[in-house]
């Protein structure tokens, strides 16, 4: 029988839930259990899709398509695993799908409720992704006492009826806030956030504490008597200095096996020598990179989550740290680029959206190119370097992209053709795994050491093919086609390290299996 582990949150947002879910899931993973994961938000937006990356980070593509929540990035960075469409899903999904389905009739002329009808279509969506499954993690994104996350907290109540207490577990991350002027962690807000739970039916069976230093025995004892559970499943989720020396705080306390012990399960011993491997080349590194990563949402270092992550796996595998050097592109201007710039050792220009910001990217790009610093743009990565050629190096200074301006005389940037005629935003973009043709001979083809690829893509707008032998003949390599004809990586052969991508390559890399774009580009920025 598939077993049940849901993980929920109090006191205050952005406490880790995420990475603690998938901290557990690779424990469980790693003694030989097959898990999925799943992140339910309870936001009405049918996903994430359409949201600023101010409001919830970035947007990551799933293989099949779906944009999704960033923790979904933490579960395959974490279980090394592709998360699909079913993975996460959101309050607005599960509304629409009971509101379409009274529509058709099939409630047979009942009064369609919250309970039982909204909390069966949540409960479904969870069965369902247990099917040839051992255990299912659930995230249950906000924070209790939220009125969002009700009928989903009722849910996963009705869960343990359903399937016995043998077969679910609660786990609840809470935050124990040291107070400096008392020189004491106080517990009241934990207390409370409990309370919230209890109140509705549920009782955690463990308490990760978040805290920024460790808690004392008193601390632990005090929480475990008020919050009813034995004072061994209080946990110590103390700040550490890489997320991915989470698993093994974990371990180190039996996390894991007090889960199996709840569920009644026995497992093999838990394989982590690859995983503590990667924390030591981690900690080993002496020496440093300094990336500058030029965007426009760098205010909110999540906007680019799966990017700064993917740089931390190149600099592991090179046995360097990496230093992120935050760029606002809005504040990038001729008269001080160089003093922005300066320094860096390569430049990243990730994903994004909108003309806020554009022209402070072209001319990052081109300080890049004229002082050789290696650079790894990401689409409108590739988008602004394709602008930054077409101005300086082919002569067409007002060359642009319609997206920016659709009366620009040089489109060197267009609307994909598929993408003509669309009214709704949501879910509609290029998406998903999509295979990529390498030309022989190319950096392209020499990093990937393969003639096709897949990448994640997630884009409306790509290289206008009316100018391409225009690129071509002012240098400019385009190194990779997708099977429908649209150019997927360019490159400059007279530069050190100068490529970008269509595709997004930070939703493919992990720590165990870093990807290669990041992996070469931080070889040639340590050269720099």
């Amino acid at each position: 029988m598939t077993k049940y582990i849901f993980v929920t949150g109090g006191v205050l947002s952005s406490l880790g839930k995420g990475i603690a879910t998938a901290s557990i899931g690779f424990l469980l993973k790693s003694r030989g259990f097959k898990v999925n994961m799943l992140k339910i938000d309870p936001y009405i937006n049918v996903d994430p899709g359409t949201m600023s990356p101010y409001q919830h980070g970035e947007v990551f593509v799933t293989v099949d398509g779906a944009e999704t929540d960033l923790d979904l990035g933490h579960y395959e960075r974490f279980v090394n695993q592709d998360m699909k469409r079913e993975n996460n899903f959101t309050a607005g999904q599960v509304y629409l799908s009971v509101i379409e389905r009274e529509r058709r009739g099939d409630y047979l002329g009942k009064t369609v409720q919250v309970i039982p009808h909204v909390t069966s279509e949540i409960k479904d969506r969870i069965y369902r992704l247990g099917e040839g499954y051992d255990m299912v993690i659930t995230e249950i994104g906000g924070t209790v006492g939220d009125i969002e996350s009700l009928p989903f907290l009722e849910a996963i109540r009705q869960i343990r009826l359903d399937m016995g207490a043998e077969n679910t577990v609660y786990v609840h991350l809470t935050y124990v806030p040291y107070i400096k002027s008392a020189e004491e962690f106080k517990t009241k807000p934990t207390q409370r956030s409990v309370g919230e739970l209890r109140a509705i039916g549920i009782q955690p069976d463990l308490l990760l504490c978040r805290a920024e230093s460790h808690l004392p025995e008193t601390a632990r004892e005090k929480i475990a008597l008020f919050c009813n559970l034995p004072v061994e499943h209080v946990i110590d989720a103390v700040d550490v200095d890489d997320i991915y020396e989470v698993p093994l705080n974990f371990f180190n306390q039996e996390v894991d096996l007090k889960i199996l012990k709840k569920l009644n399960l026995s497992s093999s011993k838990a394989n982590l020598k690859d995983w503590k491997v990667y924390i030591e080349n981690v900690k080993k590194s002496k020496d440093s990179v300094e990336i500058g990563m030029c965007g426009k949402y760098v205010k909110l270092k999540d906007s680019y989550k799966s990017v700064i992550e993917s740089l931390k796996h190149g600099g592991a595998w090179n046995r360097v740290n990496v230093n992120i050097r935050f760029i606002d592109s809005e504040e990038i201007t001729e008269e001080n680029v160089d003093e922005k710039l300066k320094g860096i050792d390569g430049l990243v220009v990730p994903g994004g959206f909108g003309l806020r910001g554009i022209e402070g990217k072209v001319k990052a790009i081109r300080w890049a190119r004229e002082n050789k610093i290696p650079y790894l743009g990401l689409c409108i990565g590739l988008q602004c370097a394709v602008i930054e050629f077409s101005r300086n190096v082919c002569g067409l200074p007002n060359a642009n992209s319609t997206e920016f301006n659709d009366a620009t005389p040089h489109p060197v940037i267009d609307l994909l053709p598929d993408q003509r005629g669309i009214v709704k935003m949501g879910g509609t973009m290029r998406l998903g795994a999509i295979k990529v043709i390498l030309k022989k001979g190319t950096l392209a083809h020499k990093i990937y050491k393969k003639g096709e690829i897949f990448e994640r893509h997630r884009h409306r707008y790509g290289i206008n093919h009316k100018y391409l032998e225009m690129l071509e003949d002012g240098g400019m390599v385009m190194s990779g086609f997708s099977e429908e004809g649209f150019v997927e990586i360019i490159e400059l052969p007279d530069h050190p390290f100068f490529i970008a991508t269509q595709f997004h390559p930070e939703f493919q890399s992990r720590p165990l299996s870093p990807h290669p774009l990041f992996v070469s580009f931080i070889k040639h920025s340590m050269k720099k």
